[in-house]
């Protein structure tokens, strides 16, 4: 049988290229809708676009709710099937509306795509992220090896991801000019920083703790004053494979060279919290534990919205939609709080007052005209 059908094909090179190019798709993005379209493919037995109907996106549904997979062996999760179908219906949708196909389908035929409403609320419930506490990631980074220029490359990589908050893949694409140790800073310049949605803009180190930047700052010292590295060359290289004396693979220190892609670094933060005894978490949560600090820290909305904007976001909204939730122990202990009668505390500002005018009545000076003195009102000129 074959494992695909020519018109479909050609008619997915152009909706890739529409997602890539009109609505500015990243290639993951793209990867994942040509998964949901190889699904559905692989159900009809590759029959072609031009012949859906929506009998076919009901038994599909059907179909992929029974599916396992493949790694947990599990039948696949709501997410998973909203996901895939709302991919699947965004391209019939738009398919409706190609020549060749309009008189084929209705736009409207695609909602036969949607899931119930009770299985859609399951699928788009907001859980509770896993995020790591200050203290657990400065133990992580206390207890990391030192004694090889990869393991300080690994502390430097860990301490600096707390530091500034970058995403991994910038991180990944770093080079040593964009770090200015005397500002204090990482300008993620998206020319050559791979950034999201190729933004470019300024980090300030975050203020949580001068050990982790003093790590941060021996590592680029090392890298310029011992490696006498240069500005383009990567703030955090590559491990460098060679052949050793026995003929086999081994590391052989640091290559002059940026990673290719993000997947070491998430591998150094693995065996970093593993090596701590911790569960592990990804690069990315550090960005929620630097959000619940700047909760704590910022006492005013400027403050926040340069805290918010410290990590790449242009509104504040961002800030707290995507990463600002309440944990689940502080919305215990705020509740609690509010259930406690407080009691009435009087103004710094009357304190002062009434202190000032009792010093005035025991030092004998009330009798001039002090507003409220009833002396100063029976011995005032007539």
């Amino acid at each position: 049988m074959s494992k695909n059908n020519p018109n479909n094909e050609r008619i997915k090179r152009d909706y890739f290229a529409y997602l890539e190019e009109a609505k500015r798709n990243s290639e993951s993005t793209v990867d994942a809708v040509a998964k949901a379209l190889n699904r559905f493919e692989v159900y009809t037995r590759y029959r072609d676009f031009k012949a859906f109907h929506t009998e076919q996106a009901i038994a599909f549904k059907r179909h992929l709710a029974e599916q396992n997979g493949v790694r947990s062996g599990e039948k696949l999760s709501k997410a998973t099937l909203y996901t895939t179908l709302t991919q699947l219906k965004r391209f019939f949708q738009w398919l409706a509306w190609q020549p060749g196909y309009k008189s084929r389908f209705d736009y409207s035929d695609a909602e036969y795509f949607n899931l119930s409403d009770k299985d859609t609320r399951i699928a788009t419930a907001q859980r509770e992220q896993r995020v790591p506490t200050l203290e657990q990631i400065k133990h992580v980074i206390q207890t990391m090896p030192t004694k090889t220029e990869i393991e300080c490359r690994n502390r430097a990589l860990i301490a600096f991801t707390l530091l500034t908050g970058a995403r991994d893949s910038a991180i990944a694409s770093m080079k040593l000019k964009h770090i200015d140790l005397i500002e204090k800073c990482v300008r993620q310049d998206a020319r050559e920083v791979r950034t999201k949605f190729s933004k470019t803009f300024t980090t300030y180190f975050f203020p949580v703790d001068e050990e982790v930047f003093r790590i941060v700052e021996a590592w680029v010292s090392y890298l310029r004053e011992e490696k006498l590295w240069g500005n383009d060359d990567p703030l955090f290289p590559a491990t460098r494979i060679s052949l050793g004396t026995t003929r086999q693979f081994q590391v052989s220190g640091l290559d002059q060279e940026h990673w290719n892609s993000a997947s070491p670094v998430r591998s150094i933060f693995r065996d970093a919290f593993e090596g701590a005894g911790l569960q592990y978490f990804n690069p990315h949560s550090f960005r929620n534990t630097l959000v619940r600090l700047g909760q704590e820290l910022c006492k005013s909305p400027e403050e926040f919205k340069a805290w918010s904007q410290n990590l790449g976001h242009e509104k504040v909204l961002t800030t707290f939609v995507s990463y600002g939730a309440v944990a689940r122990d502080r919305q215990r202990e705020i509740l609690r709080a509010l259930a406690t009668p407080q009691q009435p505390v009087q103004s710094g500002t009357n304190e002062i007052v009434e202190a000032l005018f009792q010093k005035l009545r025991d030092s004998g000076l009330d009798a001039f005209n002090l507003p409220g003195s009833e002396r100063a009102t029976d011995q005032a000129p007539r």
